[in-house]
């Protein structure tokens, strides 16, 4: 098992920057074999969806309603999952998930921080 917990989310008005965080830990078998590295959003009354990942060779692939404003990134050393959220926007706030995937397929899911981009 992996546990992913996140950190740094919170209220920020609009045109403002957040910085979350998510560490994995547990299985050291299953952390070595992590691959995609993603953050997810699920906003009120709408879908999960995805907001960007990150393979472990550094290829990314963002949402198009964050490109140019949000940056993932990841430290492998340190087993960790970043993304700098700037200028934000009141259509950004929702629940902000990371999910792993290790090379042989078996998934993971943190529990969540919430981002709140309001006035």
């Amino acid at each position: 098992q992996v546990q992913l917990v996140e950190s740094g989310g919170d209220l920020v008005q609009p045109g403002g920057s957040l910085a979350l965080s998510c560490a994995a830990s547990g299985n050291i078998r299953h952390i070595f074999a992590i691959n995609d590295m993603s953050w997810y959003r699920r906003a009120p009354e709408k879908e999960r969806e995805l907001v960007a990942t990150m393979s472990r060779s550094g290829d990314t692939k963002y949402a198009d309603a964050v490109k140019g404003r949000f940056t993932i990134s990841r430290d492998n050393a340190k087993n960790t999952l970043f993304i700098q959220m700037n200028n934000l926007k009141p259509e950004d706030t929702a629940i902000y998930y990371c999910y792993v995937r290790t090379f042989g397929g078996i998934e993971y899911w943190g529990e969540g921080t919430s981002v709140t981009v309001s006035l």
